[in-house]
């Protein structure tokens, strides 16, 4: 059931999900919240889901708990991949070991991301809510390229890039006129004197989010790859209540104003999976899509083509620097 003031919806995954016997799916982040939710319904439609996540006793619990609640008819398969976006080396040798076990990947959903968190480097000298919201999965999606380019040229084909952004690429510092990504230090801004700096922090990654599947999207479409990318927003989902200071008040105030994780993970299931997506192309192809299913208009720094070349020229060329 959603919160009394989401959007409504007449989707129902069990329903409009159509069959993905044989199909590969991998969904980062998903031994919680919106990433499980996510693996639960592609998986009830018979799809084999890879479940991304970086700590095995939290991924195995997930899978066991998947299993206990049921994969219902469609009995699809859930297996564990290491993915830790914490670190760039890492976010690439997440991708290799999946190359290493798959010949075919239908449908990759960048869902992992954080939201919290003190300002703080990594050893690769880039901000750790950076690496983990956008250099991570751009590292992991370049590594899996090959693999999507290859599934996207057999018969009867349909593959898709989704990557979770949100609202907050309308807010604070992602709305800011002046927002540019010429070099590492505009990815690194830490935003102390703002009123909630890891706010801003936290829009600027999801400006980012946005900017790089729409710039994806066209190099995807010059190469004539037959790949829809698209940017996604799923809502607003209670995933924190439960890490707040009072969680049982919070969880009751976040229920009148906040959908659950299974009806968050909508959005998500819609653009991996439904049938309207590949029947209209030019309509989602590096589209914002909101619940459910529903294509918007981004803000305006995310329809800036210029900032979303000038974003992906700079993400490689740091990659570059550091020998990734």
């Amino acid at each position: 059931m959603g919160s009394c003031l989401s959007r409504r919806t007449n989707f129902d995954p069990s329903k409009d999900i159509p069959d993905l016997t044989g199909k590969v799916i991998l969904v980062t982040g998903g031994n919680t919240g919106i990433g499980y939710e996510t693996v639960k319904h592609l998986a009830r439609r018979g799809a084999k889901v890879y479940l991304g996540a970086r700590d095995e006793s939290k991924a195995t619990g997930a899978i066991a708990k998947l299993h206990h609640e049921g994969l219902g008819p469609g009995n699809g398969e859930v297996v564990w991949l290491k993915a830790d976006f914490s670190e760039l080396q890492s976010a690439k040798q997440a991708g290799e070991l999946f190359l290493k076990r798959e010949t075919r990947l239908d449908v990759l959903i960048n869902n992992a991301a954080q939201l919290t968190g003190d300002y703080e480097k990594t050893k690769d000298g880039i901000s750790r809510l950076m690496t983990i919201n956008h250099f991570g999965p751009f590292i992991f999606t370049r590594t899996l390229l090959p693999i999507l380019l290859k599934t996207s040229k057999e018969p009867n084909s349909d593959v898709r890039i989704i990557t979770l952004s949100s609202l907050a690429h309308r807010s604070g510092s992602a709305a800011a006129p002046t927002v540019r990504f010429e070099g590492i230090e505009d990815f690194n801004k830490e935003f102390a004197n703002d009123v909630y700096p890891v706010w801003s922090r936290y829009c600027l990654t999801k400006l980012a989010n946005v900017l790089w599947m729409r710039e994806l999207q066209k190099r995807l479409d010059a190469a004539d790859a037959s790949i829809i990318c698209m940017p996604i927003n799923p809502g607003k989902v209670n995933t924190f209540a439960s890490r707040m200071p009072f969680p049982i008040i919070a969880n009751i105030v976040f229920a009148l104003f906040f959908d659950v994780p299974e009806v968050g993970a909508y959005t998500s299931c819609f653009t991996a999976a439904s049938p309207q997506v590949r029947a209209n192309p030019e309509k989602f192809k590096g589209a914002f899509v909101e619940p459910v299913g529903v294509v918007t208009e981004p803000s305006e720094n995310a329809k800036n083509d210029a900032l979303a070349r000038e974003l992906w020229e700079t993400t490689e060329a740091i990659l570059k620097d550091l020998g990734i």
